[in-house]
């Protein structure tokens, strides 16, 4: 039996993509493994599946003055130490990391094994942790066609981002009857992320009663984010937060407007929805939903609003502009090669692990 490890953590968008791959890696035969932090959400995602999870020390590299930047490089260098014996132990024929700074000590670790490492960056723009591990990897496995002109070019791969198979399991109907909804009126679901967004709120709340006049809604809105005064409006449904019953949620919608973080909008793509995307502004991150915006709208895949124009017209303008151009949208996701990607992904690793020429 083949053996790998899956590292990767911090944030749920650096844990989603491996959890896509597990039934795959199972099927192949992979007897699998996985490396986290010792406190991180990864370790309670992963708690969900029979697979043996390991907690190694982990710290952040900063680039802003913080007192813990003096003791972060010593649990950097234990994780490292605590890695190294970890994957004496398990004997993994191959590494597979997500990114997230857990991942650099378990990256270097395989290295000094020579042990193969295969990567997967979401963004366009690296982030540091797999800046650090590019020079120790076999194999880099990109989000976005801008990604792969960064890259080494005989490592780089095109992939798109594994996605959760229960995604492609919705059902319209159930969507619907969930919310209330009828068949005979298009869906536009909003999904401000699980902290919500207050501009993005702000607009659709504002431009709400036009909205209802074509579409029935179902806001996503955030945890404490719920207008009370709006509860109980024909045709919308607002919900701080949908875990479950997204599938059905995502099936019932015929436009999405979404923040534009990588892994939900090639969620997006691979369900071939059409959408307006409004990305986090530079006040608020390092730029990398901007970047991910703009790849998609060049791409022909969005729309894009950015934050700074956000207004309750520009929206109802947006969605207008969809409803009337939303299969132009289609055919582009449908035509993208971006798709498949975990079956792309376990096959360099399966390369990978095997040694065999990758191409």
């Amino acid at each position: 039996m083949k053996r790998i490890v899956l590292t990767g953590g911090g944030t749920a968008g650096h844990v989603t993509p491996n959890i896509a791959l597990i039934p795959e890696l199972q099927k192949r035969g992979f007897e699998i493994h996985y490396i986290g932090s010792k406190t991180g959400i990864e370790k309670e995602l992963i708690g969900n599946f029979d697979i043996p999870y390991y907690g190694i020390s982990s710290g952040k590299l900063r680039r802003y003055f913080d007192l813990k930047n003096f003791t972060d490089p010593f649990r950097i260098l234990k994780g490292y130490s605590e890695a190294v014996k970890l994957l004496k132990k398990i004997k993994p024929d191959v590494v597979f990391s997500k990114g997230g700074f857990v991942t650099v000590p378990v990256v270097k670790a395989a290295s000094r094994k020579k042990i193969p490492c295969v990567l997967h960056e979401s963004d366009i723009s690296p982030g540091l942790a797999n800046r650090l591990c590019i020079s120790s990897a076999a194999v880099i496995c990109a989000n976005f066609p801008e990604t792969i002109e960064h890259l080494p070019k005989d490592k780089a791969f095109l992939t798109g981002t594994p996605i959760r198979g229960e995604l492609f399991s919705g059902n319209r109907l159930n969507g619907l009857d969930f919310c209330g909804f009828t068949a005979g009126k298009p869906v536009i679901l909003v999904i401000g992320g699980s902290l919500g967004s207050i501009r993005v709120n702000d607009a659709v709340r504002e431009i709400l009663p036009q909205l209802l006049e074509n579409y029935q809604i179902i806001h996503l809105c955030g945890k404490d984010k719920i207008d009370e005064s709006l509860e109980g409006t024909a045709g919308y449904r607002q919900y701080e937060y949908i875990q479950k019953e997204l599938c059905d949620l995502l099936d019932a919608a015929d436009l999405v407007i979404s923040r534009a973080g990588a892994n939900a909008i090639c969620e997006l793509l691979a369900l071939r929805k059409p959408n307006i995307l409004i990305p986090l502004s530079l006040e608020a991150s390092r730029g990398d939903q901007i970047l991910n915006a703009n790849s998609f709208e060049k791409q022909g895949f969005s729309y894009v609003i950015k934050e700074e124009e956000l207004t309750g017209e520009r929206l109802l303008d947006a969605v207008q502009f969809m409803s009337e151009n939303k299969e132009k949208y289609r055919e582009a996701m449908i035509n993208s090669n971006q798709h498949d990607a975990v079956t792309k992904v376990a096959d360099l690793i399966e390369k990978a692990c095997e040694k065999e020429e990758l191409s």
